[in-house]
């Protein structure tokens, strides 16, 4: 694919994708059951609700509760669908994550909204920043971060008919959808456009800050091939170490701390098999804050720009 041809066709959540996907799946997959932690408007549950109102539980703020009932639901042969903010699926339930779900492979979808700082006004104590690392920390838990509405729709799709647990986590902002027709598959990373200067990976809403920042660098001569790497755990170890050794270098980009993240996976993987130089663009170990979005992005240093000058110095140091 050519940068030129990755388009945005519009705005959308990716919490719509959540909530159209677990629709979609509902209707050809009769164990899907569906639990909410009184957030059933910001997680776009309704459609679910309303085509099968047994087959959903209102937990009410009892975040605790609603792990160990989709604990106790997966060992009955159903597939559960959790629903809260990304915060309240990770931190405030870690220990019942641990111990009754990952602990026993329990086959349980962890679905996270409000992710990262695009939360935005509800400030710091609703804001995760450190729930990837968190997840992936927790052996055999599947971590997915889409990009957009169409990739978050097919993920919520796909976790359906993968066994064992998984953390899947989206956001509240209208985002930019530019993935539909591309596939999808858990673990497999995707090729966005081929280029020999500099490898950019991206997560989560950061893929298209890097698409942008990736043709800003392109009028400049600078060759970038993109990845978007939607599945932080299983990585794509295969598709990061063929790329660098035709580039030499590379970018990672999330919307997380720089700590747990994308980029630590990532820099793991370059220090143990292919030593790289690398930069990494994500938040640099603090707290956020109430704010607009897009004040947000720019002030924590995941904007275009901020993409753009770490690819800059990536090169130098090849």
């Amino acid at each position: 694919m050519n940068l030129k041809d990755i388009v945005s066709t519009g705005k959308k959540a990716t919490r719509d994708g959540f909530g159209d996907g677990l629709h979609e799946v509902s209707m050809t997959n009769d164990n899907v059951v569906a639990l909410c932690a009184d957030l059933i408007g910001s997680l776009k549950m309704n459609k679910f609700i309303d085509a099968h109102p047994k087959r959903f539980f209102q937990v009410g703020i009892a975040e605790a509760n609603m792990m160990g009932l989709a604990a106790g639901l997966a060992t009955a042969g159903k597939i559960p669908y959790t629903g809260t903010f990304a915060n309240f699926s990770t931190a405030r339930v870690y220990d019942q994550v641990r111990q009754s779900i990952a602990y026993s492979d329990k086959n349980v979808k962890i679905c996270a909204s409000h992710a990262g700082l695009t939360l935005g006004e509800d400030g710091a104590t609703h804001q995760t920043l450190e729930d990837i690392g968190m997840m992936k920390m927790l052996p055999g838990m599947t971590v997915i971060n889409p990009c957009d509405y169409n990739q978050t729709k097919q993920a919520t799709i796909a976790i359906a008919d993968h066994h064992g647990p998984v953390y899947l986590r989206f956001g509240r902002p209208s985002w930019p959808m530019f993935t539909e027709n591309m596939p999808f598959e858990i673990g497999k990373a995707l090729m966005l456009s081929e280029g020999t200067d500099v490898t950019i990976v991206a997560t989560g809403h950061l893929v298209w800050k890097a698409v942008e920042a990736a043709k800003q660098l392109a009028e400049e001569g600078i060759s970038c091939e993109l990845i978007n790497i939607h599945t932080i755990k299983p990585l794509d170890e295969e598709a990061i170490l063929k790329s660098v050794a035709k580039t030499g270098c590379i970018v990672t980009a999330e919307e997380h701390n720089v700590y747990g993240g994308l980029g630590e996976s990532v820099a793991g993987l370059l220090a143990r098999k292919q030593p790289t130089p690398i930069e990494m663009v994500a938040v640099n170990d603090t707290f956020g804050e109430s704010g607009k979005v897009p004040d947000l992005i720019a002030k924590y240093g995941l904007d275009t720009v901020d993409v753009y000058n770490a690819t800059k110095r990536v090169l130098k140091r090849k």
